[in-house]
């Protein structure tokens, strides 16, 4: 009888489990979102002072292009989840 309560339970714990997992990046994507408008917005207004150079362009477009793959996957995910 143990034996039978132990094995449902850990069947209930696993079916909640598997209900409340997500795939991907949900538990990071508004964090990917801020820092996605944060750093585009950063770059539209660098590019109109006098702090502009190639330097400046090159470092955000590396820190921007993960973010918007990251992105990119995330409405990818939401999109599947909703179909």
């Amino acid at each position: 009888m143990l034996t039978s309560i132990i094995s449902t339970t850990r069947a209930a714990a696993s079916t909640a489990l598997s209900m409340i997992t997500d795939i991907g990046l949900s538990e990071y994507g508004v964090l990917v979102v801020i820092a996605l408008i944060f750093l585009l917005s950063a770059k539209e207004i660098l590019s109109a002072s006098k702090y502009w150079n190639k330097s400046v362009c090159k470092y955000l477009n590396m820190i921007i292009l993960p973010l918007l793959i990251a992105f990119a996957w995330i409405i990818t995910l939401k999109v599947v989840e909703i179909i």
